[in-house]
């Protein structure tokens, strides 16, 4: 989709958002007013902007075919129809962030328009996302997750989705960090949360932080915000 274009589905969704859920139009009406001034050539030179809006656009184009379901029983048809973790993600994470405040948005759209964004550890992530997958694990990723919500990746193999923050900050900010995290899903009613830090000079450390992942995502009880390193 060329910038044009995603310009133009967004004023589109927002028409349809206006009809069916006013607080998801009016969150894409925020993020149409912060892009629609740009000319498409300067929007199509910022990736992470560009990434962004293809994301809010996929979700709320799923949201909205949800919505306009006639009935609650063929709207739960729908959700009973996708992975957990898209389950989750549709059903609670999302429509949880256009619902509500959110104070790290008008921050984080900043640093995306201005270039600042840093995936310090994307590689990392990559890795241990593709590695969940080979062990019949599935993940999921999104710029408002990452963002506002302290969550890298959402990894589940048994049917229960569980986010994570992956870090490798140094060891005397790594529990100031771990509590900014916590404070962060707490806010969010995010009931269990992993957060995994490491060593880059192990090189076991991916395998390591699957092998974490996935058993916290099979055992640990709701209200649990759990720290491994």
């Amino acid at each position: 989709m060329q910038a044009q274009e995603i310009k133009d589905r967004l004023k589109s969704l927002i028409e349809q958002a206006s009809s069916i859920d006013r607080n998801l139009a009016r969150r894409l009406d925020e993020i149409n007013r912060w892009v629609k001034d740009i000319k498409p050539g300067s929007l199509t030179a910022k990736p992470f902007v560009i990434a962004f809006l293809l994301e809010v656009i996929t979700d709320s184009t799923i949201w909205l075919i949800i919505k306009s379901l006639p009935s609650e029983e063929e709207q739960k048809a729908k959700f009973e129809m996708m992975t957990p973790i898209e389950r989750y993600w549709y059903g609670y994470l999302f429509p949880r962030w256009f619902n509500a405040s959110d104070s790290k948005f008008y921050i984080w759209k900043q640093k995306l328009m201005a270039g600042e964004f840093n995936q310090v550890d994307d590689d990392i992530i990559k890795s241990i996302a593709q590695d969940i997958v080979q062990r019949e694990g599935s993940f999921w990723q999104r710029y408002i997750a990452d963002l506002s919500m302290a969550t890298d990746l959402i990894v589940s193999r048994n049917n229960q989705p569980l986010c994570i923050q992956v870090t490798s900050v140094s060891e005397e900010l790594n529990q100031q960090k771990y509590e900014a995290w916590q404070n962060t899903l707490r806010s969010w009613e995010i009931e269990r949360g992993l957060f995994l830090s490491y060593n880059p000079k192990d090189t076991n450390f991916v395998n390591q932080l699957v092998n974490v992942a996935l058993y916290n995502s099979d055992y640990l009880s709701g209200g649990k915000y759990l720290k491994f390193s």
